[in-house]
């Protein structure tokens, strides 16, 4: 049963810092460099920042660090699943989109759903960037920040890597796909 409070228990807190530990240790490729023991005390300093990576992973995002930000002393995380989270699909793009429709209205949309894990949409350019890590998105897609003027046209993007490419491509904001989610980030 989840809890309004945004705090995990400390057997949560050890367990989902265990799941991390492993990631990052079995995909050094995405973070060269980087020390877990210094990533692992930012973690611990930040109940907040830990409860929206707990969030990332139990919607099947498999966070993991993928840079360092000298200029903020910040770590990034990506969203690393292989496809888009299983449980961020099936939703549009914004409130706006959702509350447009008239019929077959999906349970929620990124932008909201993303505010209340304290996380971010990724940008296609930080989407390229993860794609350089791995091969991501080959049978789902994943919603994108999207300009403020395509929005205000209707317009959302959204990203996929088909035939060893990474494509950017718009729909209406009001749709919605069984294979279409959306990645986060968080920095801590």
């Amino acid at each position: 049963m989840k809890s309004n409070k945004k705090e995990l228990s400390p057997t949560q807190r050890q367990e989902l810092l265990a799941v991390l530990r492993s990631r990052f240790e079995k995909n050094s490729n995405r973070h060269k460099g980087l020390d877990w023991a210094k990533v692992q005390a930012k973690l611990e300093a930040d109940t907040k920042k830990l409860w929206s990576l707990n969030e990332m992973e139990t919607t099947g995002g498999e966070p993991d660090v993928v840079g360092y930000d000298k200029g903020t002393d910040e770590y990034i995380f990506y969203d690393c699943s292989t496809e888009s989270p299983k449980g961020r699909r099936s939703v549009c793009y914004d409130r706006k989109a959702l509350e447009s429709r008239k019929e077959h209205k999906p349970e929620n949309n990124a932008i909201d759903m993303a505010a209340a894990m304290g996380i971010e949409l990724l940008a296609e350019e930080q989407y390229r960037e993860l794609q350089q890590l791995g091969k991501f998105d080959t049978k789902t897609s994943s919603w994108v920040k999207t300009p403020s003027d395509i929005r205000k046209l209707g317009g959302a993007l959204f990203c996929d890597r088909r035939y060893d490419t990474v494509f950017v491509y718009h729909n209406g904001a009001d749709s919605y796909y069984a294979a279409r989610g959306f990645r986060g980030l968080l920095r801590v």
